[in-house]
């Protein structure tokens, strides 16, 4: 078994949240050995030499889309699934490439990219999976067009394979046992108006009570949860009330609503970056009124939403929600937050607060002996610099996932 000792840097662990020198590091096989404050002494290992750098965990992404290629959702529906995973594979080969070492897919990947990624066939983060997001009829997950009354085979067409739509308690009870079957993670169901479908107002409620309990019901019979895309309060405060886990978006959530998730224990996964990104190349993809109109109100949210959950002790996740080619930006959420959180808040929100959203507490987000070794060095410090972790990645000297090197400049 691989046996790796790294050596001379500044640690990183995001729960202590400040440089610390003097420290060494050993990764046997895919986790981390040991971690000690004294020289460890061991032989017939690779040693590395990290110069002073800083050694932290791998990133996570807790709100990602890898086989939405197209920034316009509908354009999917002409993408044949081979092309699809093709665009999934570079895409997600570029998330590891900018130090990304987990993902949360809420809705479209499935446990055929999960298997492909965990052993290796595809370079790419470890992927928990939602599969197809569920919403009812006419909602954010019904990406129909105004003249289609039938619902499409989702064999060969990667928008119905990404996205799916159930009506009424018997509907979703089966539609949320089906991605279980799967293999799932999570279920993601539709619980608001989005942005990026044409015909939903922000504001509409989707899905009634009845319906969020099936779901909640369902993923717990199976060891699961239930995560939400809603925006309002009044979708938030169903979705609380119903037992759902974490909201993702949540842009316009209010004290009360806010006060209610640190109640129930739920996590915020806030999205910033992909609002700035669709607004900016907005002209190139063919947005139209309705839906820049519904971006400006929740980019006028998004900065709030941070300050309301911080106020309120309701713990936020990093996630980006980028589609398509826009996910070149998936590192400047770093950037937009610094605007109301503290550097190392952020860099908790990408390790730590990620690993207790996907229930992976101890194994990833963390530098603890028996987690995996999923390890980034940085050139410099990132609580002094949260751009080292822009530009594509080239601030990072080594990558690894698992204890596999997907970059070494060191060696």
């Amino acid at each position: 078994m691989n046996v790796t000792h790294f050596k001379n840097f500044e640690m990183l662990d995001p729960e202590v949240g400040e440089l610390r020198g003097g420290h060494e590091l050993v990764v046997e096989g895919d986790t981390i050995r040991e971690v000690s404050a004294k020289p460890i002494k061991l032989a017939n290992t690779s040693v590395i030499d990290c110069g002073g750098r800083t050694l932290m965990p791998g990133l996570i992404d807790s709100h990602v889309h890898v086989v939405l290629s197209e920034v316009v959702i509908r354009n999917m529906e002409s993408v044949p699934l081979t092309l699809m995973t093709a665009r999934a594979a570079r895409l997600m080969h570029r998330m590891l490439d900018r130090g990304f070492t987990s993902v949360r897919d809420t809705g479209g990947a499935d446990w055929g990219l999960k298997e492909a990624t965990d052993k290796g066939l595809i370079p790419g983060p470890r992927l928990f999976i939602a599969g197809r997001a569920i919403g009812p009829t006419g909602g954010h997950s019904d990406a129909r067009r105004r003249t289609d009354f039938g619902s499409r085979c989702h064999c060969c067409n990667a928008m119905s394979f990404s996205m799916g739509v159930a009506d009424g308690i018997t509907e979703v009870r089966r539609a949320v046992r089906e991605e279980m079957r799967q293999g799932c993670d999570q279920v993601k169901i539709m619980m608001s108006g989005g942005v990026a479908s044409p015909y939903d107002p922000l504001d509409s409620l989707q899905f009634s009570v009845g319906e969020v309990e099936a779901a909640v019901q369902e993923a717990h019979a199976f060891g699961r949860y239930v995560c939400a895309h809603a925006y309002t309060p009044e979708a938030i405060t169903r979705a609380a009330h119903a037992g759902v886990r974490t909201i993702e978006h949540g842009n316009l959530i209010d004290d009360a609503s806010a006060r209610l998730m640190a109640e129930k224990g739920m996590f915020l996964v806030a999205n910033l970056v992909t609002y700035f990104e669709m607004k900016k190349h907005a002209a190139e993809y063919g947005m139209n009124s309705d839906m820049l109109a519904k971006n400006d109100l929740v980019i006028d949210g998004a900065l709030k939403s941070l300050e309301i959950c911080k106020r309120h002790g309701v713990p936020v996740a990093y996630g980006t929600d980028l589609l398509g080619e826009l996910q070149v930006a998936q590192s400047e959420e770093f950037s937009l937050r610094a605007q109301v959180l503290s550097p190392a808040e952020i860099i908790r929100s990408a390790t730590t607060i990620g690993a207790e959203v996907t229930r992976m507490e101890g194994k990833i987000g963390c530098l603890k002996p028996g987690a995996f070794a999923d390890l980034l060095v940085v050139d410099g410090d990132p609580l002094k610099n949260l751009k080292l972790f822009a530009d594509q990645g080239q601030h990072l000297s080594i990558i690894m996932k698992a204890g596999r090197f997907h970059k070494n400049r060191l060696q």
